[in-house]
């Protein structure tokens, strides 16, 4: 099975953010979206989760498969959006210290599925097993490369990689930025 796609909207504006699970600024962006889609209407926006595996961080391509695994179930991308969430409020149980050390250098990959499992609520391991999975990781990667993209977050607007965006700018900035008014 093919995973859902990680888009939430249905504007005619699309936003594109490039994301990497455990990336302290990927995750600082991912904690707005719900209020982005909020204040810009999800009439007037869409927004597109790209999945941009860094090998810095080291469980990266493992937790970029489940999140993708989770999109593959029957909730698909509301699943999906539990392990971001799971991940980004349990951070530092799936990340290196200084991306080299710590305790997360004993830990396996089951290790890493099963935490993911723990604080999802989703049963993972058969999903991560998926062989179709490999093309769906290969396409974001693709995607990402096709677009210039190397670092996370990166957003992209209407197809146009916008430097200027940034996950430390408010919600607000970034409606300005997109060209929206939030709904009132």
């Amino acid at each position: 099975m093919y995973p859902d796609m990680l888009s939430w909207g249905r504007g005619s504006r699309i936003l594109e953010v490039f994301l990497e699970p455990t990336c302290p600024f990927s995750v600082k962006a991912f904690n707005k979206f719900d209020q982005l889609l909020s204040e810009a209407g999800e009439d007037n926006l869409t927004l597109k989760i790209r999945l941009q595996s860094q090998p810095w961080h080291l469980f990266s391509g493992v937790i970029v498969r489940c999140i993708l695994a989770a999109a593959t179930l029957p909730d698909g991308k509301a699943s999906a959006k539990a392990v971001l969430n799971a991940v980004a409020q349990h951070r530092e149980l799936f990340e290196f210290e200084h991306h080299a050390t710590g305790p997360n250098r004993d830990a396996t990959p089951n290790d890493i599925i099963r935490r993911i499992e723990q604080y999802s609520g989703l049963a993972l391991m058969k999903a991560f097993a998926n062989v179709e999975l490999e093309h769906a990781i290969k396409w974001q990667c693709k995607y990402a490369r096709q677009n210039g993209v190397h670092v996370s977050p990166t957003f992209m607007v209407d197809g146009l990689i916008v430097p200027a965006m940034s996950s430390g700018d408010s919600v607000g900035c970034w409606l300005e930025t997109i060209g929206l008014a939030p709904v009132r």
